[in-house]
């Protein structure tokens, strides 16, 4: 079982020092896998770099680029650069985003983002595998007339995909290699996700998807306390449908409700819950909600609970 954690070092003074310090802490812990969210801030695939490099061993993702405000050549530039760098190591992936900031941060309408995602993935695994694209979309065109390989990164890259409803599961499932689901519970990845993308993975002649849980939670003492403060942090994603409605699928009414918190035998025993339901890949966000002293305790346990 792949457990990995989010890092997030935003609030540091130097966010790519500290984002290095936090990747190395994590091998040292035993985590397998690392993933940069990404905003408007730092370039999570730059960061996934950096730190790949800096971290031998330790898987890097990002978790996720919006396709929105993007291109598949600059994305797989980015991408390929991060795999050579960590000499294989690199997994990306793509969300659809938000309508909020989509039309509030780049001023493009957030219109017909399932047939975005399909032309853009169609696109994106012609340049990553073969460094070239011939595609003409109704949406986006992607031409090579010079070669758009980096050497480095010839195995090429591992698609994911933050899909949750049931078409952008379907492309996920014929185009991806995986999906990353937030949010999601037990119950939303073994009801809804898992079969649903299985199909289309093997309607499409494709191998058995990843499924990469991220989970928000941590190992503490003082659960009420925690659960208020992730109720607080996490209320934003209550304000979009995509979201509320995975979240209800899940059985839960607000987001905070699919936050894993307590002490390690409850966090181990919704680790496993999550792998039961279908997951391959496990990882835990927010984990510095609590304190250090507490993500460094969660971090322990997740590094005892990789494979």
């Amino acid at each position: 079982m792949t457990v990995g954690v989010a890092l997030n070092a935003s609030d540091a003074p130097n966010q790519v020092d500290a984002a290095v310090r936090l990747g190395q802490e994590a091998a040292e812990f035993g985590v397998t896998s690392a993933w940069f969210g990404q905003s408007f801030g730092a370039d999570s695939p730059q960061l996934a770099a950096i730190v790949g490099r800096e971290v031998p061993g330790l898987q890097v993702g990002t978790s996720a680029i919006p396709v929105f405000g993007r291109h598949p050549l600059l994305v797989s530039s980015q991408a390929q650069t991060a795999q050579a760098a960590t000499h294989g190591r690199y997994h990306l992936g793509l969300a659809l985003g938000t309508k909020l900031l989509t039309e509030s941060g780049f001023g493009l309408p957030f219109e017909r983002p399932i047939a975005r995602l399909r032309e853009f993935l169609t696109a994106l695994r012609q340049l990553t595998e073969t460094g070239t694209a011939d595609f003409h979309g109704g949406l986006l065109t992607a031409s090579t007339p010079i070669p758009a390989r980096v050497p480095g990164a010839e195995g090429g890259v591992p698609l994911l995909v933050a899909a949750m409803g049931p078409q952008a599961l379907r492309v996920s499932g014929e185009l991806a290699d995986g999906i990353l689901p937030y949010l999601a519970g037990p119950r939303a990845l073994a009801d809804h996700f898992v079969p649903a993308l299985t199909v289309a993975a093997e309607a499409a002649g494709r191998p058995a998807p990843r499924v990469v849980a991220l989970v928000p939670g941590v190992v503490t003492d003082d659960v009420n306390a925690v659960r208020a403060k992730a109720t607080e942090n996490l209320a934003f994603y209550e304000q979009i449908p995509s979201y509320r409605r995975v979240i209800e699928l899940s059985g839960g009414r607000r987001a905070a409700d699919l936050a894993v918190i307590g002490d390690e035998k409850t966090i181990e025993a919704e680790i496993r819950r999550y792998r039961d339901a279908g997951a391959t890949e496990v990882v835990f966000s927010g984990t510095e909600i609590a304190g250090e002293a507490d993500r460094r305790r969660t971090w322990r346990l997740l590094g005892e609970l990789a494979d």
